[in-house]
Formats: structure tokens, C-alpha cells, sequence
């Protein structure tokens, strides 16, 4: 869903905050993904590890590694991006912090219904 919601911003609509809930989105998503691989961690480790690969991700592009291999790859531009930009750090972290609130929340919430 994020995936989806995250292109679908950025596709049919060209405002300025489509940039920042795109990259949120992308947070979202790694954060899902980081679950899928470490689902035994904690929340608080799964949220700080994907927005490390975030991080990692926009420093990467300083290099122009991921604008290069972009070229030759269209998919890799969704991927890894072109450009680095220091407002995506702060949509990263905010949507690495939504992932993790919504995922504590929903556990709490389905924790509770299993004990009624």
C-alpha cells in the first residue's frame, strides 16, 4: 500500500508536498520490509534500522552512483533516487516515526482483542 500510494502521489499530483509524503512513504515501506527481515526485533530497533537504510540510501546518491545507475535502469530510480536532499532526511524520519507509532498502536489494539 505504501508503494502504491507513494507513486500514485508523486504521479498525479505535482504539489510540493508530494516530494516529502513520497519519501515518508518510502520510510514507511522499508520500515514494512526491515519487519519482514527481523520481525523478532523490536519496534524501536526495526524503526532506527530503516531509517539507517534511508539515510544510507540519500548519502549514497552524494556519489552520483545511484543517478548513473538510473540511466542504465529506470526501476533503480525509484529505488535508489538521483539527487540527495537534506529535506528527505527529515520525511524519512518522520515516516520512519509514523511506521513505528502505527505499528505499536495496532499491536496494542490487537493485543487487546485477543484478551476479550
Amino acid at each position: 500500500m505504501s508503494v502504491v500510494l507513494g507513486l500514485s502521489i508523486r504521479t498525479f499530483c505535482d504539489a510540493a508536498w508530494t516530494g516529502p509524503a513520497g519519501d515518508g512513504l518510502y520510510a514507511v515501506m522499508v520500515y514494512v520490509l526491515v519487519a519482514i527481515v527481523i520481525p523478532s526485533k523490536s519496534k524501536a530497533l526495526i524503526a532506527a534500522a530503516a531509517l539507517t537504510v534511508c539515510v544510507m540510501i540519500e548519502l549514497l546518491q552524494l556519489t552520483g552512483l545511484p543517478a548513473e545507475l538510473g540511466q542504465s535502469w529506470p526501476l533503480l530510480r525509484l529505488v535508489l533516487g538521483t539527487t540527495f536532499g537534506t529535506a528527505d532526511l527529515l520525511a524519512y524520519t518522520g515516516g520512519a516515526a509514523v511506521a513505528y507509532i502505527v505499528d505499536r498502536m495496532s499491536a496494542t489494539v490487537v493485543g487487546c482483542r485477543r484478551h476479550h
